[in-house]
This record gives C-alpha cells, structure tokens and sequence, in this order.
C-alpha cells in the first residue's frame, strides 16, 4: 500500500508540476508529498524529478518511470470502476442493429432476456442496411461476414449454413439436379445485398477449371423472407441460411439439394464499440445472447426421399 501511495503521489506531481498542487488534489500536505516520492526514489535507487526553489522538473528516468506508471493507475481506475458496474442494475435503452432474417434467431431468447433485466428498454432495429456503431449511436449489433472495423468488439454467435432449396412442385416439373453442373437446365431465385447490389453466390463446390455455373435467374429478392416464400411457390431454387428453411424443411413444403456440394458456412457475431469502460446493460446483452446463441449448432438436413 506505501508503495502503491508513492506512485499516486509521484503521478499527480509529475502531472501538476508542484508537490503543492498534488498534496492539494490528494488532501494531503507537500510535505507528506514530498517524503512520499523520496522514499520512492530511496526504493528504485534513481532519481525521478530534478528540484528546485522554483521548478519541478522530471529526470529522464522519472519521464520514463511516470508514463508506465500513469498507465498502471489507469488500469487500477479501470479495475475498480468496471467492479462497481457490476453491482449496477443494468438499465436504461439499449440500442440493437440486426439483419431483417436475424430476428428468427434473436427473438425466442428475448423474453427471458427481459425477464432478468426489466429495466432495460429494447430498441430493436432490423434492417439489413449496414450501419456505423459508434457515428449512428448503436450499442450492439448482429452481423456476419467481415469485419473490417478496429473499433469494435466482436464475439462469435452460432455459425450457420447456405442451403440450396426448392418446393416438390418445382422438382416434379424440372427435376431433381444431381450435380452442380444440372444446375444450368433449372430457374434461380437470387438474393441481392442491399447495400452492394452485388447478386450472393451460391457456395457451392465446383471441379478446379469447371465453368461458372449458369442457371437462369428468374427473381431477385432483396429480403431473405421474400426469397423464401418465392421458392416455397415453387418460383425456382432458392440459397437460404438454415435457421430460415428449417421450418418449411420439417414440414415437406421444401427439399434441399446437392448438399454433399455445399461449403462455406457462416458466422453471426456480436459487435460492440471498444471502449476502457463497457456499459452493464451492453455487457449483460452480450453475454445472455451470445450464451444462448453460441450453443445452436449448424442445421442438418434429413435425408431427402428417394426420387420416384
């Protein structure tokens, strides 16, 4: 404890040039400030301020000494705040960005979320529009792909997969593909990022040098709920993430295709600002969901009925 007491006095010194000033932020005497920064000169064997009648003034050794110790106090600071917060109730509104399909996966956990923490106010917003964090106000967000921003946090959700799916009447009038390459004699269904206008690819696995699969795209969605209802109408084959198609799956209403051809899975992740202090309403939200989340696995698919 003296020598945590001699770093303090020694910091707020070197920060306000005087033992004076120092003693007075710190209630303390320039004196009491004084014994305490020679002891701690006594201690590391150097001296840490050059003195005079008029001027106090840092050694190079006390310029180097003060930055290692300015962030050993802040760190402390750090510690002592971040354990006060968590004997906060979480509170207040807390500001949620997620892509419109993600609401399948977000919402069945929300209720308990509420439960534990009802003075927390959700501000929920679905939109696949891309949005900056920390220029638009948002406390967490729910993306996947990449992340190219420094400035966040991120901690992993549970991964998913693409699917390529179609509707039984579809498959009785074109046929079942049973390769990617049968994929060019059928209709697609194509989902269009909204914010790139870039058309998905379907993650499939092709032969090194095989031509780029062409099937002739017959809708484009840029909503993931349209596509599906689109290939549930048996429109054409549609690419869905499993959490979206499980439903329609279980109940006949789609089949899933070429799935020994498929690859890539996907990654939903939490993001949030990076800060020194992390809020416990964002904390507790990033925690209780990424609990509940991380722990759903990939979708799969049973066996397809044989064709007949």
């Amino acid at each position: 404890m003296d020598r945590l007491n001699g770093l303090t006095a020694f910091v707020r010194a070197a920060d306000l040039g005087s033992f004076v000033a120092a003693g007075r932020s710190l209630g303390l005497s320039a004196s009491a400030i004084g014994k305490a920064v020679a002891k701690l000169e006594d201690q590391l064997g150097v001296r840490l301020f050059q003195r005079s009648t008029r001027s106090l003034r840092l050694t190079e050794e006390g310029r180097l000494f003060h930055e290692r110790c300015r962030h050993i106090l802040d760190e402390l600071d750090d510690a002592q705040i971040e354990l006060a917060r968590t004997r906060e109730a979480p509170r207040g509104r807390l500001r949620v960005s997620a892509p419109l399909v993600s609401y399948h996966l977000l919402l069945p956990v929300l209720p308990a979320f509420m439960e534990r923490y009802p003075a927390i106010e959700l501000d929920l917003d679905f939109n696949d529009r891309i949005v900056d964090l920390i220029d638009d106000g948002v406390d967490v967000a729910i993306r996947s792909g990449d992340l190219p921003d420094s400035r966040l946090m991120a901690r992993a959700l549970r991964p998913f997969r693409l699917l390529l799916c179609a509707a039984p009447a579809y498959l009785d009038r074109w046929g079942t593909p049973q390769s990617p390459r049968d994929l060019d004699r059928h209709l697609a269904i194509r989902f269009r990022f909204p914010n790139s206008g870039k058309l998905q690819e379907w993650p499939l696995t092709l032969t090194p040098g095989e031509p780029e699969l062409r099937p002739r795209t017959i809708v484009t969605c840029n909503n993931m709920e349209a596509l599906r209802g689109a290939t549930i109408r048996g429109l054409g084959i549609g690419c869905l993430p499993d959490f979206l198609a499980r439903e329609p799956l279980e109940t006949g209403a789609l089949r899933t295709l070429l799935d020994d051809y498929l690859d890539s899975p996907g990654q939903f992740r939490l993001l949030w600002p990076s800060s020194r202090h992390l809020s416990p309403k964002v904390r507790v939200f990033v925690d209780f969901v990424s609990e509940r989340l991380f722990a759903s696995s990939c979708y799969v698919p049973p066996e397809a009925p044989a064709a007949g």
